[in-house]
């Protein structure tokens, strides 16, 4: 799709400045926009790296626009001025590429569906999807090619479910959420007892509660609750490739990235934050609007509030202080050696001169 900055300005309702019958033709980052592409400003850095834009257009965040205007006094860009240039950026660009789907096709009768299931209105049910007896669905929901829903599952109104996913029985998703492919959601927890020389499985009897708008992403596994749920709080934002072990009770409006790991029952609060490849152990729990840094490994509960890092996790200024203490200890092992061997001839020069005054004692007797 091609457009002019005339027709976005507006789209944005706001003032622009410079040339209004510029085509666009796509939206880029600021240092990748040609001559016909429109970028964004929403912070000091890119409002640096416009230097060496070749953009047509960018969309500057109101509070940057003195800042701009003196950086730019030629003009070289036609621009925009809004409140939130992100938020606009991400407008634009939709209506520059909007994203592609299926199309609808109501419940394919290439699909395995039990005649004991419920289906709302306006869904879309895709081929090569299963869905068991008991299973409920809500309005507007859409179930793309290889999803296998369980016994009993429950789909709130306007659920998304991505090709592949699995839906162990029991799983219940409230509305808005939206599950990318290849996810799995109740399977086992991993629990064992050692007896007589051997593992012996633990039943797993609860199930998997998911809240309203929670997104989880690709290839991420969450756990059926031994007793009771394992919950995902509303609003929570989960990355891919993701563990949470059974029992685990997340609060609502948490954030976790790429290859987090979490153990059996462990419970979070609100607005909890955890970078790559954070591990956390079991029956630890981490207090609102607390941070984790990436690769954390956590073993005790976390204050509200605190940023964490390292292995095993410490506040963040404690952690950095033992870093940098790390990074001496090169420099403080020569240091050793060098005061090993100031010792160790001042030693030699103090044995010598003791031996000097014994023998000068001899010759005087």
């Amino acid at each position: 799709m091609s457009t002019t900055v005339e027709w976005i300005a507006q789209e944005l309702n706001c003032p622009a400045k410079g040339n209004q019958r510029l085509e666009i033709h796509g939206a880029e980052s600021v240092l990748k926009a040609g001559p016909h592409d429109i970028t964004f400003v929403g912070d000091e850095l890119n409002l640096k790296r416009l230097k060496s834009s070749n953009a047509g257009a960018v969309i500057v965040e109101k509070r940057l626009e003195e800042s701009y205007q003196k950086a730019f006094e030629s003009a070289p860009f036609t621009s925009l001025t809004v409140e939130d240039a992100q938020a606009a950026f991400i407008k634009i660009f939709q209506k520059l590429r909007p994203q592609r789907s299926l199309p609808d096709v109501g419940i394919s009768p290439q699909a395995d569906i039990s005649d004991q299931v419920t289906i709302g209105e306006n869904c879309h049910i895709y081929p090569r999807v299963t869905i068991r007896p008991g299973v409920q669905i809500g309005n507007n929901c859409r179930i793309y090619p290889g999803a296998y829903i369980g016994d009993d599952c429950v789909l709130g109104d306007d659920v998304t479910i991505h090709a592949n996913v699995v839906l162990y029985p029991d799983v219940k998703i409230a509305n808005r959420a939206l599950i990318h492919a290849s996810a799995v959601l109740g399977c086992d927890g991993f629990g064992y007892r050692f007896e007589q020389g051997r593992y012996s499985k633990i039943p797993h009897l609860g199930s998997v509660r998911i809240e309203d708008d929670v997104e989880i992403g690709a290839g991420t596994t969450i756990d059926r609750g031994m007793i009771g749920a394992t919950v995902i709080g509303e609003g929570t934002k989960i990355d891919n490739q993701v563990m949470i072990a059974h029992n685990c009770e997340i609060g609502k409006h948490n954030a976790f990235a790429s290859q987090v790991g979490f153990a059996g029952s462990i419970t979070t609060g609100d607005y909890v934050r955890c970078a790559g490849q954070v591990g956390i152990a079991d029956h630890v729990h981490v207090g609102d609007q607390a941070t984790l840094g990436a690769r954390a490994g956590v073993h005790r509960d976390i204050p509200p509030g605190e940023v964490h890092i390292g292995t095993p996790a410490a506040p963040e200024k404690e952690q950095r202080k033992i870093v940098m203490s790390i990074r001496k200890v090169p420099e403080m092992r020569k240091q050793i050696r060098e005061m090993e061997n100031h010792i160790k001839e001042l030693t030699q020069r103090f044995e010598e001169l003791q031996t000097q005054q014994t023998n000068d004692k001899s010759a005087l007797t």
